[in-house]
């Protein structure tokens, strides 16, 4: 079986969950290019910001189970259809932010509600606690990135340390067999073939690499955080926006206890825990997509 493009498997991946999304490319300074957002449905906005390494389209299956808004999924730097730039992890969390907003900006909206992963709940984050007036509420599917000091697993640390990653790199590259063990890494397995060969073409771009080991850098070392990129509880306890957690409950970046204790600090924070690894709606996507719904029902007056 030969090796898809990405516009293809991204294509086959929209086509599997039956989710009707056009592309648009929006102008973003900070990336010295342009974003590529899919966007679906009608009604209030809701962005989706995906984890590392991972592009918007991921999101079909949880995009296919929320109706009544208009859903923006975005491939992050260079992951996906998205331009990059090599310095873009010099200043990780100012770089993070700037993309976010800029991308809100090339969209035409001024506030919007954000469905996050990992990473992308990270992002959201520091963007909900410097710039609240962006965001309107927020749902995070699965532990966010470095919250309360959770890291990532140890095959993910080694990849931050320079000398290690070139050869890590060089013994997996990108294959089948690669995508299956990241699946297993993150409790996530198996994939359909629709997002094991969406995977695939996305670490085949030719600044996946780069961006990816960057970005591990910026956050982890092999001991675990760095210091200054933990979400910290003093600064979830700052977090004013109504914020959902939908937690994994085999999920590898951080167990349920976490979720609990996240929630509690939030001001106006609720956890729920479901089946699932680190992506949980890829188990359980109508139960998810439920749960997110309801929530997002309750907050769009926020954007009316």
């Amino acid at each position: 079986m030969s090796i898809e493009t990405f516009p293809a498997a991204q294509r086959r991946m929209l086509d599997r969950y039956r989710v009707d999304a056009e592309s648009r490319f929006v102008d973003v300074p900070v990336v010295n290019g342009q974003a590529h957002v899919l966007v679906s449905g009608d009604g209030p906005p809701v962005v989706m910001v995906n984890g590392i390494g991972t592009p918007g389209a991921m999101w079909a299956p949880l995009m296919a189970h929320i109706s009544g808004f208009t859903l923006h999924a975005i491939d992050l730097p260079g992951y996906g259809l998205t331009d990059t730039t090599p310095p873009m992890a010099n200043d990780y969390r100012a770089t993070a932010e700037s993309f976010l907003e800029q991308t809100l900006d090339g969209l035409g909206l001024e506030r919007a509600m954000f469905v996050a992963n990992s990473l992308g709940s990270l992002w959201t984050m520091w963007l909900a606690i410097d710039h609240p007036h962006r965001v309107a509420a927020m749902v995070h599917v699965g532990c966010p990135a470095l919250i309360l000091g959770t890291s990532a697993p140890l095959p993910m640390r080694i990849l931050s340390v320079p000398m290690l990653s070139t050869v890590m790199m060089k013994l997996q590259p990108p294959s089948r067999r690669q995508v299956e063990q990241l699946s297993k890494m993150v409790r996530q397995h198996p994939l359909v073939p629709e997002l094991a060969a969406l995977l695939l073409a996305t670490e085949r771009l030719p600044r996946f690499e780069s961006t990816f080991l960057a970005t591990l850098h910026a956050l982890v070392r092999l001991r675990g955080p760095r210091p200054n990129m933990i979400l910290t509880a003093d600064q979830l306890a700052g977090v004013t926006q109504p914020t959902q957690l939908i937690w994994g409950r085999d999920d590898p970046m951080g167990s349920p206890l976490i979720g609990e204790q996240a929630a509690r600090i939030l001001p106006d924070g609720e956890l729920h825990i479901v089946e699932g690894g680190h992506t949980p709606w890829l188990t359980d996507t109508k139960t998810i997509g439920s749960i997110a719904g309801i929530f997002l029902n309750k907050h769009r007056s926020a954007l009316e």
